[in-house]
């Protein structure tokens, strides 16, 4: 009884100083645009090195979908004094781990080092910046590479294409109408003069922020900084903010896709304001609320309760533009995405008819607090919050004090924005049925 008394306050303990630890940084802009932020945390001897571009597939041409995720393959190919394929290689040798991803509106890199491999890892990183090997080997080599991943996961995967799908039919005007991934038919046309202007137009200082947290010596690393990004020449090309707005949905759009599956899926999609908005925070605790685990709204009454489905999820895409919010499931065997879609529906028109209770409201903000604290619980996690917050708000320090605008919201808020834009003339519908199901 001790032990078990002991844990209890332990992990209490451990939560609180999460949630009141300050995450300390400095930052400072180089000479060449490249912003620079920098985490002291000698707890470790690790040290994560990341660089975050502003691009992400809404910077790209319409008939050149996907060269934004492309380049997250084509940064790993070498420069001009690191061979093809010894990029992994020297990292792992180091002791080091390191990935990429690609989103709607960054690209993102990163390393995470033993402490005092900092310099090697920042000499890696600057040479993809300031002399990416961009030949007609490394392109086929990744044009095959990218083609793969989108016929492995998108293509040939059951639901794969259900984002894909949803996307296209949400927006119209807006480029977050392709997915990231793009389409294998435009990299194939794209040529390698398309590639280095895309490089040399993105992959520049002023639309870079590099983001370093852990085991360093603050003066120490700025010398560093600056000995291998100092040099490198501010891009030539103006870069504009992509500025187009998307008219509202203008009424409910339905559809049904036939792939190649057993169960049906049925997908709800709606339009909601940009990150960093009051009713923003709402809807992603409405979305915690309704789907985030086994005792969550939608899993407890629609999956346990009345097995209508076996799979039950929502989900914001919190994007630098207006978003969606998503509630898709998986039907049980036997039931009817009619009969799925009219169960999703009461459960959303309970949240807009009632305030949740204050049980539930006080679970919710500590489900939010907590994923909030666990998300900067790492060198990594906080690197990338860092860089995120300068980048999408100009606010580094949204990192301590973003969750002051969860902790905001109110019981009311959320039943008003559910009210707000979850309305059929917002939406997307989709059911996606077995081919066998089509009519011929």
């Amino acid at each position: 009884m001790k032990l078990k008394l002991f844990l209890v306050l332990f992990i209490a303990g451990s939560v609180l100083y999460g949630q009141s630890r300050k995450i300390e940084f400095m930052q400072y802009d180089m000479d060449n645009g490249i912003h620079v932020i920098l985490h002291k945390d000698n707890s470790t001897p690790i040290v994560a090195i990341t660089m975050t571009f502003h691009v992400g597939s809404k910077n790209e041409d319409p008939t050149r979908t996907g060269f934004a995720h492309f380049f997250e393959h084509l940064m790993f190919e070498g420069s001009k004094y690191m061979e093809r394929g010894d990029y992994d290689k020297i990292s792992q040798n180091a002791g080091g781990t390191n990935n990429a991803s690609t989103s709607f509106d960054k690209t993102f890199y990163y390393q995470v080092l033993p402490s005092n491999q900092l310099e090697l890892g920042l000499w890696m990183e600057s040479e993809r910046l300031a002399h990416l090997k961009i030949d007609s080997i490394g392109v086929e080599t990744q044009r095959k590479v990218v083609k793969e991943e989108r016929s492995q996961r998108y293509d040939n995967q059951p639901y794969g294409s259900i984002f894909e799908q949803t996307f296209k039919r949400a927006y119209k005007v807006h480029p977050y109408r392709w997915m990231p991934i793009g389409s294998a038919q435009y990299i194939d046309q794209a040529t390698l003069d398309e590639f280095m202007a895309f490089y040399n137009k993105f992959y520049v200082p002023q639309n870079v922020t590099i983001s370093i947290a852990g085991d360093i010596d603050l003066d120490k690393t700025k010398e560093l900084v600056a000995k291998y990004y100092g040099d490198i020449p501010r891009g030539k090309e103006e870069i504009k903010k992509v500025d187009l707005v998307e008219p509202p949905l203008g009424g409910e759009v339905r559809d049904v896709v036939y792939d190649n599956i057993r169960l049906p899926l049925v997908l709800e999609a709606y339009r909601i304001p940009a990150q960093g908005t009051k009713d923003y925070y709402a809807i992603e605790m409405l979305s915690t609320l309704l789907s985030k685990g086994q005792s969550s709204r939608l899993y407890k009454e629609i999956v346990d309760k009345q097995q209508k489905a076996v799979v039950l999820s929502s989900m914001n895409y919190a994007m630098e533009d207006p978003g969606l919010f998503i509630v898709y499931g998986i039907t049980n065997m036997g039931v009817t995405p009619e009969d799925l879609e009219a169960v999703i529906e009461t459960e959303l028109n309970k949240v807009k008819e009632k305030t949740i209770d204050e049980q539930e409201f006080q679970k919710l903000r500590n489900q939010i607090e907590n994923d909030f604290v666990n998300s900067n619980s790492t060198m990594i996690g906080i690197a990338n919050a860092l860089a995120d917050y300068h980048v999408y708000f100009g606010d580094a320090n949204l990192i301590n004090t973003e969750i002051e605008r969860y902790m905001k919201v109110t019981k009311e808020d959320i039943r008003d924005a559910a009210k707000k834009y979850l309305t059929p003339e917002n939406r997307v519908v989709l059911y996606y049925l077995p081919k066998s199901a089509e009519k011929k």
